[in-house]
């Protein structure tokens, strides 16, 4: 039987599916829709991803889902940049069913387009869409969105153009605001959206919108309270074809932002609004508040918002390294300045784990240091330390938004710097490193690296009896009809035990130790007889008085050693697949009622957004088996994951034991190019 939350599930996508279905020939004629379906649809793409974040100092990955579409014959596929930026594995689902593996050409975080390429056997073709004039679109043309919403199979929905040059703005209409796409990565200062109601949901993000001629006219980005918002194919198809030519996308700046100049009473020009610091239009000298005239002898008009992403355009097209002439109105004069073009940056610089420091580290555009007001982007900037790790233990501790400028005394500036600083430092004394923080520069001084302490072993084994037992208060032995019994009941006898071949049963009340009365009163008194146990000494016996079903008797009972505890046991870690497993102890055995038959050892750790964790490993799992190699010690463990280690296969496969059942558990990991051993 259905749970009620599964009943809404199932009614949801059914809805969604009516909905998806009907939607498409409401309005257009079918010979209209047909067209459209047999020209576009076969080079849809469903577009699954491994993401990869980063949050306290460790990478984390989480599934995605998202859509594309194929452009040329050899496999280019369109989509966003949200959906495939920060990825670490990119699947294709074609309509055909096939699933196809893809690569990343470019990724253009400024337009949100993202290039990838499916892989190909041989001269292998695919089918593919030719795009349409996104600058011929009007209000009220029919379009058609294509993709595959809520991760489910290929859809198409009809609707109208409502808006062909929207912008994004608030209220008062005083500046564009870009959008935060994907984890802090500003776009849309390129771009005018083509605003239609084609009912899009996600999912749909990357997939194409198309006209009644069966062209891409753009690439669906956003969507929600019945609106969609596609960038234009005018945008789409200069990123592929730039990417096609260079392997990335160029484009020129000046570093200027601009305003439109309706407000201020004029109908030509365009307000400047910032100047960036150490940019081509700050070295020229134009200043806030310039009236931009003329840009490469070419008038300027940038009356309204809608205009503003079309001089950002003209900027973009200058040739990278070429003088540029701007004519400027400045109280009333015109001045004539002299600019270079250079090459427009990313925002962001490359993040990834330093695991030798437990701490992710982002590299600093000029970009990003403008942004954050830092003194310079000579230095990495700390994006999250892990508890407990060098950069945690560091005195003083690294912090979020940390400038590491230096380590050891030598400047560091790229994530390979980093790692290549620490691999030569010696091992056996702090390793310093220079924090810029809020105006401070601080000297932080890092512990040297060094064997983890190891979590078992140290204590002499102590005494211990086979039960489990409750204090047996004065209202529970009112409740037995025996009030002025005292002692302690026992609960449970764990098979196998002394206690269990001495004959003690659950429900004896033991009222004496070696002749000494025992009489607790409180709850606060239930760990009392094991402490006095532990004092006893293992090999030897122990005389117990018990009161069972009225009648009193003495048993004498072997002292085992106390079996070890979770915390005691010999653990080990797989450092690329994220999760750690310990000796199965018997505690844990008592509990799941597994016998001395059941052989494993016991997930202890999965790290959030690991691949043991994405893939559905849970704690407490007993691991019995990986890719079909039997696991039933640590040591079986460490030797498999070494060998693994070496093998990197695409996919391991665990076999737990989970509650009264088996569990396959599939991990496609993308192995780490240092690791070379599975214990940590």
């Amino acid at each position: 039987m259905k749970s009620a939350l599964g009943c809404r599930a199932a009614a949801l996508v059914a809805a969604v599916a009516v909905a998806l279905a009907s939607v498409a020939s409401a309005a257009s004629p079918p010979a209209t829709v047909s067209l459209v379906r047999d020209e576009v649809y076969p080079a849809l793409v469903n577009i699954t991803v491994v993401y990869q974040r980063f949050s306290e100092g460790r990478a984390e990955r989480h599934p995605g889902a998202g859509s594309g579409v194929i452009v040329t014959p050899e496999g280019h596929v369109l989509t966003n940049f949200h959906v495939a930026g920060n990825t670490t594995r990119i699947d294709c689902t074609l309509t055909d069913g096939r699933v196809v593996g893809a690569t990343v050409v470019a990724h253009d975080p400024l337009t949100d387009i993202s290039v990838l390429r499916l892989a190909r056997r041989g001269d292998e073709t695919f089918p593919h869409a030719d795009f349409g004039d996104s600058d011929a679109l009007r209000v009220g043309d029919t379009v058609f969105a294509m993709g595959n919403p809520l991760a489910l199979s290929s859809s198409m929905t009809e609707g109208i153009v409502s808006n062909s040059a929207r912008v994004f703005t608030d209220f008062t209409g005083s500046e564009i605001e870009q959008l935060d796409v994907a984890e802090g990565e500003p776009s849309g200062l390129f771009t005018r959206w083509i605003q239609h109601d084609a009912l899009i949901l996600p999912g749909n993000s990357g997939g194409p919108l198309v006209d009644v001629e069966g062209h891409v006219v753009g690439i669906n980005e956003l969507g929600g309270e019945g609106f969609g918002f596609a960038i234009p194919s005018a945008i789409a198809k200069d990123v592929l074809e730039q990417v096609l030519a260079h392997g990335e996308v160029r484009r020129g700046t000046l570093g200027l932002a601009v305003l439109p100049v309706a407000k201020i009473g004029r109908q030509d020009g365009a307000l400047v609004a910032s100047v960036l610091p150490g940019s081509p239009a700050e070295r020229a000298g134009l200043l806030p508040g310039d009236l931009l005239l003329t840009l490469g002898g070419e008038e300027v008009t940038v009356r309204f918002l809608e205009q503003v992403p079309l001089l950002y355009q003209r900027v973009a097209r200058l040739p990278v390294g070429s003088p540029v002439e701007l004519v400027v109105d400045r109280g009333g004069q015109r001045k004539t300045l002299k600019a270079t073009v250079e090459l427009l940056g990313p925002y962001h610089g490359d993040e990834g784990e330093v695991h030798e420091l437990g701490a992710t580290l982002q590299e600093v555009t000029p970009l990003l240091a403008s942004a954050r007001r830092l003194p310079g982007h000579d230095g990495l900037l700390v994006t999250g330390v892990h508890p407990g790790d060098p950069a945690d233990a560091a005195k003083p501790r690294f912090q979020d938004g940390d400038l590491l400028t230096k380590l050891g005394g030598e400047p560091v500036a790229t994530l390979a710097a980093v790692r290549a600083r620490i691999a030569s430092w010696p091992g056996d004394r702090p390793l310093p490193a220079s924090l810029w923080r809020a105006g401070e520069e601080l000297l932080s001084l890092l512990p040297p690296p060094r064997a983890k302490a190891e979590r078992w072993g140290g204590e002499l084994p102590k005494a211990w009896l086979g039960i489990r037992t409750q204090v047996l208060t004065g209202e529970l032995a009112a409740a037995l009809g025996t009030p002025d019994l005292k002692g302690f009941r026992v609960t449970q006898v764990i098979p196998g035990t002394a206690a269990a071949k001495a004959g003690l049963l659950v429900g004896d009340v033991i009222t004496a130790l070696d002749g000494e009365p025992l009489a607790p009163a409180r709850m606060q008194e239930a760990e009392d007889l094991r402490r006095t146990v532990e004092e006893l000494t293992v090999g030897t016996t122990a005389k117990l008085g018990v009161r069972r079903d009225g009648t009193s008797r003495d048993l004498t009972v072997a002292l085992e050693p106390r079996p070890p505890q979770p915390d005691e046991v010999q653990h080990a870690s797989q450092e690329t697949l994220e999760f750690a497993v310990r000796e199965l102890t018997l505690e844990d055995r008592v509990r799941n009622r597994w016998g001395t038959n059941v052989e494993g050892v016991v997930v202890s750790e999965a790290e959030r957004g690991g691949w043991a964790q994405m893939a559905g490993l849970r704690l407490d799992d007993l691991l019995l088996t990986v890719n079909d190699q039997p696991i039933k010690a640590v040591a079986d463990f460490e030797r498999v994951m070494k060998r693994l280690a070496v093998e990197r296969p695409a996919v391991v496969r665990l076999f737990v034991r989970r509650g009264g059942s088996t569990h396959f558990v599939i991990v496609e990991p993308s192995w780490r190019e240092v690791d070379t051993k599975a214990g940590a």
